[in-house]
């Protein structure tokens, strides 16, 4: 997962202008890996490894909130507590 600066600094790379796929995210997915240490072959998929994008861990089963509003964690279903 990328924090804000990290994410920026990534999806800064994105050439919108490149005809195929390795023009258009090439740099951005050798900065992803730079970054995290992990090869993604995706580039649309790297948009989706923001941080912000989530909640906080689920305070059952730790697992990340699907979105920083959830009432309910996606994988264990418990509720979230709204004062947490």
């Amino acid at each position: 997962m990328l924090d804000e600066e990290e994410f920026r600094r990534v999806t800064l790379l994105r050439n919108r202008t490149g005809k195929g796929f390795k023009e258009m995210f090439g740099a951005l997915l050798d900065e992803y890996e730079r970054v995290t240490g992990h090869r993604e072959t995706n580039g649309n998929a790297v948009f989706h490894y923001r941080l912000a994008m989530y909640g906080p861990p689920c305070a059952k089963c730790g697992k990340p909130l699907r979105t920083p509003r959830a009432k309910l964690c996606g994988s264990c279903m418990a509720p979230v507590d709204p004062k947490a």
